[in-house]
């Protein structure tokens, strides 16, 4: 999971970012401004929005979010009445939580977002030999675990998340590097490779497939055509 929290106070968007941290990374922005140009850019799970931001509001970052993306949002603002909380989820939030806050249920309800938006949202994966840990990012083949690389876990994770489905080499690349890295984008070649190397010493090669000039899949029935 990826999540942008849009939060100007950065004692407390440090907060959210570690109270995210179970779930999985995060990117953080300042201003309205700065958090629409990531929100717009990246490839994210789920946005957590403060309404009173500097540069560009809350509610105007919403609204031109909305007009191209339906990407999960909850806001999280000290505006606690009831007209805001409508006009916010009018606007096309997903739900609305006031500061200050209770870590436990920011977190159970982003849980709950995750869970109507993503239906590939779990804890943990298994599939016959292989199992993801999600939150503590173990993989184990046959009930043991397997040593992988950070980003190597994260483009794995990724790839299992959309199982049976083509993620394209930009997709990965904005996912995992951001799309504003100085890193060229051909270093998903080489961790792709590397990741089929590792998976080949348990003969689960197949299972991690290149859909030529198009992309990368994991694929839950590798003796099956793309």
């Amino acid at each position: 999971m990826k999540f942008l929290v849009i939060e100007d106070n950065e004692a407390l968007n440090d907060a959210v970012v570690d109270a995210l941290s179970g779930l999985g990374s995060s990117d953080s922005a300042y201003d309205g401004e700065y958090g629409y140009y990531l929100a717009s850019n990246g490839s994210y799970d789920l946005i957590v929005l403060d309404l009173m931001l500097p540069k560009m509001s809350g509610q105007e970052l919403l609204s031109k979010l909305r007009a191209d993306s339906n990407c999960p949002l909850l806001i999280l603002t000290a505006l606690t009445d009831v007209a805001h909380k409508i006009e916010g989820l009018k606007a096309g939030a997903d739900d609305y939580m006031t500061k200050p806050f209770e870590r436990d249920e920011l977190v159970a309800r982003v849980e709950a977002i995750l869970r109507r938006h993503n239906n590939n949202f779990k804890t943990t994966y298994s599939n016959g030999r292989v199992e993801l840990d999600f939150a503590g990012k173990i993989f184990r083949v046959d009930g043991k675990d397997v040593k992988l690389s950070g980003k190597m876990y994260d483009i794995l994770e990724y790839l299992i998340r959309n199982r049976n489905m083509i993620i394209s080499k930009e997709q990965l690349f904005n996912r995992i590097w951001g799309f504003d890295s100085e890193t060229i984008i051909t270093v998903t070649e080489v961790y792709i490779s590397n990741l089929r190397k590792l998976l080949d010493k348990y003969g689960l090669r197949e299972h991690l497939r290149t859909i030529k000039s198009v992309g990368y899949m994991w694929s839950e029935d590798p003796a099956q055509e793309a």
